[in-house]
């Protein structure tokens, strides 16, 4: 039984698992849409690449497996517990991935985690998509602050964090575990009305 709390939910729950999760525009001709059954080999051809691989220690091993992360998106969103989008362009041809996790609809706090293809890198696709998913979900979904986490030398990631509006809030010492050990890792954040800062 959930305790009652002495203040409002920023989200009451079952808002967001009314409807289906939505597709969202993002600048460039860029779509970002839930995953589907097809997108499935591309997935999987995203967790051969090397600096994929380094950042990412979750790494599906089939495209069955693949499939089977799909269904737990789909259920994260019923749960209202998270949400993983393709980044595509015009909804066709996919360049990367984004998602929402630890969606806190209480307190409307949820984290961001992206990686791009290799053959789409360079060219802004994560910071637009990054953009357009904080648009969303710190406007239409309700949620107040965004967060993310980087390792410090994952100089790619740093930059798109800051371009897409999320300020560097500090250093959380040896806290994550990638391929080479442990990381020292940035955390970064944007909260409603940090528009208004740019």
């Amino acid at each position: 039984m959930r305790a009652s709390l002495s203040t409002p939910p920023a989200i009451p729950a079952g808002t967001l698992a009314a409807g289906p999760q939505p597709t969202i525009p993002a600048p460039g001709g860029l779509l970002l849409r839930p995953w589907e059954p097809p997108d499935a080999p591309v997935f999987l051809s995203a967790y051969q690449d090397p600096e994929i691989q380094h950042w990412h220690t979750r790494q599906p091993a089939s495209e069955d497996q693949v499939r089977e992360w799909f269904e737990q998106y789909c259920q994260a969103w019923a749960q209202e517990t998270g949400a993983s989008w393709a980044v595509t362009r015009g909804g066709g041809e996919v360049l990367g991935r984004i998602a929402l996790g630890g969606m806190n609809l209480d307190d409307g706090v949820a984290g961001c985690a992206y990686w791009v293809l290799p053959a789409a890198r360079g060219a802004g696709v994560a910071s637009r998509a990054l953009t357009a998913l904080s648009g969303w979900a710190l406007g239409e979904a309700g949620f107040h602050r965004l967060y993310l986490d980087h390792s410090t030398r994952n100089l790619a990631s740093c930059r798109v964090a800051v371009k897409a509006g999320f300020l560097l809030e500090g250093t959380k010492r040896s806290d994550a575990v990638h391929s080479d050990g442990r990381h020292d890792m940035h955390l970064h954040a944007r909260i409603r009305g940090d528009e208004r800062l740019a």
